[in-house]
């Protein structure tokens, strides 16, 4: 079962994001504070992370490198990344980030699928 560590401190984006992924088959963890979220998807062994690019004061960026610096223990390889963007134009920050996805806000359930979709096994998806 897909874990997926979901990083925002907007409650709309924390909404959205269960309400695109709230299947049977993936677990989602709320998490809004980006100093401890590498130490949380080590703690929950998360598959996935998903994290607004500008969630509190270290913003997306900082996840991305964080997440990038801390492989998993049980993979050997860093955890996926998708940023949610404020707007197109932050995908250049993303790239430059290393994140494995991304995505502007607002978006569509079959939009944030897409984002992660060759990123980790899933279950059969509407």
């Amino acid at each position: 079962m897909p874990r997926i560590l979901v990083v925002a401190d907007e409650p709309w984006v924390r909404n959205e994001t269960h309400a695109a992924l709230t299947d049977p088959g993936m677990e989602l963890i709320d998490h809004s504070d980006p100093a401890t979220a590498a130490a949380t998807a080590a703690e929950h062994d998360v598959d996935l992370v998903i994290a607004d690019l500008q969630v509190g004061s270290m913003g997306g960026m900082a996840i991305v490198r964080s997440m990038k610096a801390h492989a998993s223990a049980d993979r050997g390889d860093a955890i996926p990344v998708v940023l949610l963007l404020d707007r197109s134009a932050d995908e250049f920050l993303a790239k430059r980030a290393g994140a494995d996805g991304w995505l502007t806000k607002p978006f569509t359930s079959h939009q944030l699928r897409e984002a992660f979709s060759g990123l980790i096994a899933t279950p059969d998806l509407p």
